[in-house]
């Protein structure tokens, strides 16, 4: 069955950093075009980065650029965020998803994604 399991959530004071990464298994990884998404408290699920199937290309939320940088590892079926200068309104759940998609297909949404992880808290304190 297909599983992403996210970890590398935490506490840190605003300005800190935090390494997210998401494994994957039970699907053919290369085959997806991956995303992260976060749930602050009281608020609805938004998208934060999103990455092609090769890595190359990259899409982020406005709040997040030049922050965060999404990676990934074909070669290791994982997907990453690095978190930099991170700020109390960055706290919520961050969850990893797949969303299909094909060679040449690429554009930069959070829509129509397949499944999704479970979930890491992410804690930025002032």
């Amino acid at each position: 069955a297909q599983q992403l399991v996210e970890s590398g959530g935490g506490s840190v004071q605003a300005g800190g950093s935090l390494r997210l990464s998401c494994a994957a298994s039970g699907y053919t990884y290369s085959n997806y075009c991956m995303g992260w998404f976060r749930q602050a408290p009281g608020k609805e699920r938004e998208g934060v980065a999103a990455i092609s199937l090769s890595g190359s290309l990259t899409y982020y939320a406005d709040p997040v650029k030049g922050r965060f940088t999404i990676s990934r590892d074909n070669a290791k079926n994982t997907l990453s965020l690095q978190m930099n200068s991170l700020q109390p309104e960055d706290t919520g759940i961050y969850y990893c998803a797949a969303r299909r998609c094909y060679t040449g297909s690429w554009t930069g949404t959070f829509a129509d994604y397949n499944f999704w992880g479970q979930g890491t808290q992410v804690t930025v304190s002032s």
